[in-house]
């Protein structure tokens, strides 16, 4: 201790005495439960009377910051202690609060705390197994990337002409007619949604959806459910809401939508002029041909289409596309320089060699075939041990089966017994507000012996429920 108190200064002894020991509690020095030195030693090593020492403890005291302990001494009390980080930190919890962008819903963020546990058995997770990701491939064309100075140098605003180049080739697969101009390199189809979001909706407005979607899932976009029967519930376009959709293979539910039904959704949007944000993320997972997208049938500029390898190649690639007007595509590209200058050079390089490879062709092969087998080994187990409390449609592609529950028993109570017993589910009600009777079951992550053995400790539990 080297301080002492300036005898010249014109404040009196004490309270620079009492600043200095606040001090000491506010840089972390004595935090709650340290026990200051004893009256007579402060008196000494301050150059102080001892009555002026007890003065102060006095006021420290009074005003909560110390505490005395019978026969012990003086402490550094846990009120006081808190007390003056709020008086002097700035209040986050009340910024947090009123931030644009809201946390998650409480389910939510224990699904992504414990996605990370290898003791928990992931039965809804939305992410291919690491045995379905070509990482000996993907090791090797890192190997085989050549990038000079400038291309590891910040990107320019649209992303990687040469991938662009590439995805206006492999969109054309589609019947997806795009120039490079009309494509936003993103990193992944999750910072589309977030772009589009912020930089295309307006304060009032909505990104409008059809029933359970995974926006409902994210909370810092605003989404509404609409339905398209009740004209009551027609959309307004005028406050620039968008409408989402997933047509093919529909997260979570699984649906792949009709051509009549992509049709009608066109219609309908461009006679109340409502852009539509198509997702096709999984579009390439489809076990059978899929039906044409909404942006190939696209003949007003009204769609947003986005695209990603993160369903169908590795989510750690963080590359993902956009693909519409190019007065939109300039827009968002700018917004997304302020944000992070560009998606990862490696991603993107890896990214073009293998759309432009016929290793992706073989890799989308034997994923599919994967994921077929996946899916029938768990409708096989669902038929042995559901059919009396459950019903669901056989997936068409993609990751997942959409389980109804006889009875609506799944509450956040089914979610909490399930971790409990060290498997971990998505519940219907974080895709559709008040939904408790359905999951989203999935059979791309999780290997086939946990897969068995989470659906029958699940039916275990549902039972106890009903």
């Amino acid at each position: 201790m080297g301080w002492t108190p300036d005898r010249a200064s014109g404040t009196p002894l004490s309270k620079q005495i009492q600043g200095w020991i606040t001090d000491q509690i506010r840089q972390g020095v004595w935090p709650s439960g340290t026990r200051l030195p004893t009256q007579r030693k402060l008196a000494e090593q301050l150059k102080v009377n001892r009555s002026t020492i007890v003065q102060v403890l006095d006021e420290l005291k009074a005003e909560g910051f110390l505490t005395s302990k019978v026969g012990s001494g003086v402490y550094v009390s846990s009120s006081g202690w808190e007390n003056f980080l709020r008086n002097t930190s700035p209040d986050w919890r009340t910024r947090i609060s009123q931030s644009d962008y809201q946390s998650n819903i409480q389910t939510i963020q224990l699904i992504n705390e414990h996605e990370k546990n290898p003791d928990l058995i992931r039965l809804g997770t939305g992410e291919l197994s690491p045995e379905l990701i070509p990482s000996d491939q993907i090791q090797h064309s890192l190997g085989e990337i050549n990038l000079g100075s400038r291309d590891l140098g910040y990107s320019e605003p649209k992303g990687s002409l040469r991938l662009r180049q590439v995805l206006v080739r492999h969109l054309k697969k589609f019947n997806i007619k795009s120039l490079e101009e009309n494509i936003l390199i993103v990193s992944g189809g999750l910072q589309a949604l977030q772009l589009v979001s912020i930089g295309l909706i307006g304060s009032q407005a909505n990104i409008y959806v059809g029933g359970p979607s995974y926006l409902h899932s994210l909370p810092s976009i605003p989404t509404e459910n609409i339905h398209w029967h009740s004209e009551n519930s027609a959309p307004d376009a005028k406050n620039h809401s968008f409408f989402y959709t997933i047509p093919t293979l529909n997260n979570p539910t699984g649906t792949v939508l009709s051509v009549d039904e992509r049709q009608r959704i066109l219609d309908r949007c461009k006679s109340l002029r409502l852009p539509i944000i198509e997702d096709g993320v999984y579009q390439e997972l489809t076990f059978e041909e899929a039906p044409q997208s909404l942006k190939s049938l696209d003949l007003n500029g009204q769609v947003l289409h986005i695209g990603s390898m993160s369903k169908v190649f590795s989510p750690g690639l963080r590359v993902g596309w956009i693909t519409g007007p190019q007065v939109v595509i300039d827009h968002l590209a700018d917004l997304k320089m302020q944000l992070d200058y560009g998606s990862s050079a490696i991603s993107q390089e890896i990214a073009a060699q293998w759309l432009e490879s016929n290793q992706y062709h073989q890799h989308l092969v034997q994923l599919r075939r994967s994921l077929k087998e996946r899916a029938a080994y768990t409708e096989e187990i669902l038929t042995q041990h559901f059919m009396d409390i459950a019903t669901w449609n056989s997936p068409q592609g993609g990751f997942y089966i959409w389980l109804k529950v006889n009875k609506p028993v799944v509450t956040k109570t089914l979610f909490q017994r399930m971790i409990k017993r060290n498997v971990l589910i998505n519940p219907g009600y974080i895709y559709d507000p008040g939904d408790y009777h359905h999951l989203r079951i999935s059979y791309a992550y999780s290997r086939y012996d946990e897969i068995e053995k989470g659906l029958l400790v699940l039916g275990e539990e549902i039972r106890k429920l009903m």
